[in-house]
């Protein structure tokens, strides 16, 4: 996968951190003074304000009554990347750098104009320098994108990725950081699977690739692949968990008992692989709970419990069993432990306040109720937003049918 199109120019601030200013002093006294200083003042208070022809034909004026000032040629060649006009950025960039090596933003903006034109290689130096060692910030980050894309387009995927982990550490709130590191992560882990089918067609491995990517789709396809990886590695742990989770969503599809069914043996067998398998001992008291077998479903989450205290789905699961069993007090500390776990956890709020309720405790019922509806005004806003919601690794805990 190639990266193409130009990476955002920069804003007017970040202009002026690399704008050279231009001083008469530097200009030798053979050109009218005048007209120098005139061009000077013209042209740096065009660039900065972002009126880059009227910047670009003061300084052409400029570098023709001044060739051999650096600063003159580094505007200019500012100038024409703000323009995207990199062809003619890149012979202007150099002189500038040739007059004055000292110059490092100018080295910088020199790699990220080659990046442009594709020309990665001769950008690689450049832009490592920049990403590595440049102070100012918005330096670093745009050296950094400009690296990601060179790296992708010279196919040193693993090189690309490290840069990519480094920018989400350095701007974790950066959408532009953020949308290029998910190009990078993507197109890493599409090149990894590729190379396990070229590398080993017909393993367990590649098997357990498909069925996870067929799983993340909702395509039943997935069931025959965890069967394919059972086949040549039976023992392997998580693997019938995974097959009866894509056959409980099959089931939740068919409304057929035979696929509940068959899911709850998957379940089992994880258990007997490993009894400490948390999560297939939770989806088994989940099933159990909505079949309103109450004592079996309190032994598996308890279960789940043993295994993984902090297991917060299968605490507020506990809870709603203790709470049909007419348990208050004993569910209240479960529900305490799950909103302490995650205080965004809507469902388990919903259920303190009908603790709460139980035990007659009025006023911390309506906290908790307040609570819930916050937290589920929030959830109804992102639903709009994004209506498709993020695979979860268990069957969450659902509100009660009646709640809106």
């Amino acid at each position: 996968m190639m990266f193409t199109g130009q990476i955002r120019l920069w804003s007017c601030l970040a202009l002026l951190c690399v704008m050279m200013w231009v001083s008469p002093d530097g200009f030798s006294q053979a050109a009218g003074t005048g007209s120098v200083e005139l061009y000077a003042e013209e042209g740096q208070k065009a660039l900065a304000e972002g009126r880059y022809s009227d910047a670009a034909a003061a300084f052409e004026k400029l570098r023709a009554l001044e060739p051999n000032v650096a600063e003159v040629q580094a505007n200019l060649g500012l100038i024409y990347f703000q323009q995207g006009k990199f062809e003619q950025a890149v012979p202007v960039l150099r002189e500038a750098l040739r007059l004055k090596p000292s110059l490092t933003k100018t080295d910088s903006l020199l790699a990220m104009s080659l990046s442009e034109l594709g020309r990665y290689e001769e950008a690689l130096p450049g832009l490592e320098k920049g990403f590595h060692k440049a102070a100012d910030p918005e330096m670093k980050r745009m050296c950094g994108l400009h690296l990601e894309r060179a790296y992708t387009g010279l196919q040193r995927n693993d090189k690309a990725v490290a840069v990519a982990l480094e920018l989400n550490h350095l701007f974790p709130d950066d959408p532009e950081v953020l949308y290029h590191s998910g190009r990078i992560f993507g197109n890493y882990a599409y090149l990894s699977m590729e190379r396990l089918t070229e590398v080993a067609p017909n393993s367990s491995w590649r098997y357990q690739a498909m069925a996870e990517a067929h799983e993340s789709q909702g395509n039943s396809i997935a069931i025959a692949e965890y069967r394919e990886v059972l086949k040549r590695d039976p023992n392997r742990p998580g693997i019938h968990y995974r097959l009866g989770r894509v056959l409980l969503a099959q089931a939740e599809k068919t409304h057929s008992p035979e696929d509940t069914a068959a899911a709850m043996d998957e379940f089992q067998k994880e258990l007997a692989l490993d009894p400490t398998n948390s999560n297939a001992a939770y989806e088994i008291g989940e099933v159990q709970r909505n079949a309103g077998e109450f004592d079996e479903a309190q032994a598996y989450f308890e279960r789940a419990l043993k295994a993984y205290p902090d297991f917060e789905q299968a605490q507020v699961g506990l809870a709603a069993v203790l709470i049909a069993k007419n348990q208050p007090a004993q569910a209240l500390p479960h529900l305490q432990k799950a909103i302490a776990i995650n205080p965004d956890d809507e469902v388990a709020w919903y259920r303190l306040s009908q603790v709460q309720r139980k035990l007659g405790n009025i006023s911390e019922e309506q906290k908790a109720l307040a609570e819930f509806r916050r937290l589920h005004a929030k959830t109804n806003e992102q639903k709009l937003v994004n209506p498709v919601s993020p695979p979860t690794e268990v069957t969450p805990q659902p509100l009660d049918a009646n709640v809106q």
